[in-house]
């Protein structure tokens, strides 16, 4: 065989195998199409679901599999005051609100994490996130665990912290949710500044982090302080994704909303986000306006990711159990 005829058959040899490389590839890649649906809120309930709703269907059509809303996605946000009267706007679960998302989802075949003002029991009510799985049904729910408590975000008032029972088998109100397109570690708002939750989520297999939100700034502060509140924001939440080596996605409401008895006035800044598990900004809505924000991600990246920052390899777990003191007062010296 003369060099030529050599030639051709390593070329097409060579050819064949680089064909097999990327098809075993493609089947070693696990992509998730993921979309978040940011939207201003008012006191028009039906007005504001059908703004989700609406934004459901633009991501499905865009080939969305999963679907993250807004923290209470379907009502203005009440908690800058407290008054008895929006216990009114809560909901069982199921619930007309899940069930008309649950229809959804089957409808499109996607998976819809949505946080909905539950009422659990008479008196006992909670900031709960549902997840829908594509056939609508529900697969499982997350309880807001870390409840704040400050000017303009009055929510212990209203919610009870989550304990388990949203996950059936756990023992953890941290525990990711088993769905078609992977173990959901779905946290609320004020969850996203606790690394100990994101870590717990990671610790139990989730494969990525999602934070239905609603954060603003005061009109008081000025534009530095507001600033560094935004920045902050992003950067913990960019943070527990490159600590636990999993994608974060973070979907915030916008637009401006003052309090029922007009004393008050929360500018919500949008910015909705999608991080991968290095940290890095794969895509971001606007501050002010209304998005459906679409990123496709390759979750299979996360165990490459974890293998060159093996971060879980070389925790020190025999040197961490003051982490759950309150404060650590045996070792202060005054």
């Amino acid at each position: 065989m003369g060099f030529a005829s050599l030639r051709r058959v390593y070329e097409s040899e060579t050819h064949h195998l680089l064909y097999v490389l990327n098809l075993l590839d493609m089947m070693c890649k696990k992509t998730l199409s993921i979309a978040l649906v940011q939207h201003a809120c008012s006191r028009d309930y039906p007005y504001n679901l059908e703004r989700s709703l609406d934004g459901i269907r633009e991501a499905a059509a865009k080939g969305a599999q999963l679907i993250l809303l807004q923290e209470l996605h379907s009502s203005h946000y009440f908690c800058q005051q407290e008054q008895t009267s929006c216990f009114e706007l809560a909901e069982p679960i199921p619930g007309p609100t899940s069930n008309r998302l649950a229809t959804l989802a089957q409808e499109l075949e996607i998976v819809i994490v949505a946080s909905l003002f539950e009422k659990r029991a008479a008196g006992l009510y909670h900031n709960t996130a549902v997840v829908l799985e594509r056939d609508g049904s529900i697969v499982g729910i997350y309880r807001k665990m870390h409840i704040p408590d400050d000017p303009g975000y009055y929510e212990k008032f209203y919610f009870t912290p989550g304990d388990a029972g949203g996950v059936p088998g756990s023992d953890s109100g941290f525990a990711p949710i088993e769905t078609s397109l992977g173990r959901l570690g779905v946290l609320i708002c004020w969850d996203q500044w606790f690394p100990e939750a994101a870590r717990l989520m990671s610790l139990a297999g989730a494969d990525i982090l999602l934070y239905p939100t609603a954060i603003g700034w005061d009109k008081q502060d000025d534009a530095a302080e507001q600033q560094r509140q935004h920045s902050a924001w992003r950067t913990i939440q960019q943070a527990h994704a490159i600590a636990n080596g999993i994608p974060v996605a973070a979907c915030n409401r916008c637009g401006i909303e003052t309090a029922d008895d007009g004393n008050g006035q929360i500018h919500f800044w949008g910015s909705s986000f999608v991080s991968g598990p290095q940290g890095e900004l794969l895509a971001e809505a606007p501050i002010d306006d209304a998005a459906v924000v679409l990123v496709e991600l390759d979750i299979s990246r996360n165990e490459i990711v974890r293998r060159n920052w093996p971060y879980l390899r070389d925790r020190r777990i025999d040197a961490y159990a003051d982490l759950s003191l309150r404060y650590r007062d045996h070792l202060k010296t005054d």
